[in-house]
């Protein structure tokens, strides 16, 4: 899955937003960053690009997914960890950055603290997260096919886990909750490109949940034929385009009571 997901869905899904974020990152100048569920380092690559002179670690949940990113990002310092108890002491870093990663927290108001726990006096958490489905249009024609080839039971991943925490007021209440302040929440719409609707099928139901999802309900080659049949119908033949949303939160970590 990890080959996959890199292959197909990064370059088209992950990249803009890595280039954004970096950027952001780099403009808060740190000297030592943290990132969190980096998966395969398509943030970690542009990070270490825009922020040449920092520090950076980069962690994942999963064994496999820290593996090829150490081997895609070796610029960085690679652990396996968990978000909600990160093998870090207090204080080691002043900004902790996480790409599409919060949405797959189980509690995120302690994962939300652990961030703010290691982070120094004046640090900053930035972070990104995907807005509704409607608005991610190769996600909603993905949706829309699987809803065709299982009318009866189609898989929720994508509403439910991607783009499950779509509200900004929610995330800002966590955020508060955890002790940050929050500086600012943008919403921001890029475009991401593919070389055809199979890829973006093949990325989906190969190199997501949506392969177990997609297997246990007994799915075929016919499925992803069905998938592919509606992308192109909304995104058309060869090459394809579709807009993205997600929202971008910058917040800073209130001062700690010693």
């Amino acid at each position: 899955m990890p080959a996959v997901y890199e292959h197909y869905l990064v370059p088209v899904i992950f990249r803009p937003f890595a280039e954004d974020l970096a950027a952001r990152a780099s403009a808060l100048h740190p000297r030592r960053i943290l990132e969190l569920a980096a998966g395969t380092g398509a943030l970690t690559s542009h990070l270490l690009a825009a922020a040449p002179s920092a520090e950076v670690t980069a962690t994942d949940l999963n064994e496999a997914m820290v593996t090829l990113g150490s081997a895609r990002s070796p610029g960085a310092v690679w652990r396996q960890a968990d978000a909600q108890r990160l093998p870090f002491p207090d204080g080691a870093f002043d900004l902790v950055v996480c790409q599409f990663g919060v949405m797959f927290f189980p509690d995120r108001v302690a994962a939300f603290t652990e961030a703010r726990r290691v982070l120094a006096p004046g640090g900053r958490f930035l972070f990104n997260t995907w807005g509704p489905l409607s608005t991610h249009a190769f996600g909603s024609a993905l949706q829309a096919g699987l809803e065709r080839a299982f009318p009866a039971d189609p898989p929720q991943f994508l509403p439910t886990v991607p783009h499950g925490y779509a509200d900004p007021a929610v995330v800002a209440d966590d955020l508060s909750s955890a002790g940050f302040t929050v500086e600012e929440e943008q919403e921001l719409t890029l475009e991401g490109r593919a070389a055809s609707a199979a890829d973006v099928a093949t990325g989906f139901l190969t190199g997501t949940p949506l392969r177990a999802a997609v297997e246990d309900r007994g799915g075929g080659p016919a499925v992803r034929a069905t998938v592919i049949e509606e992308l192109t119908s909304r995104l058309g033949p060869g090459p394809v385009a579709a807009l993205m949303t997600a929202y971008v939160f910058r917040s800073a970590a209130e001062r700690r009571d010693e």
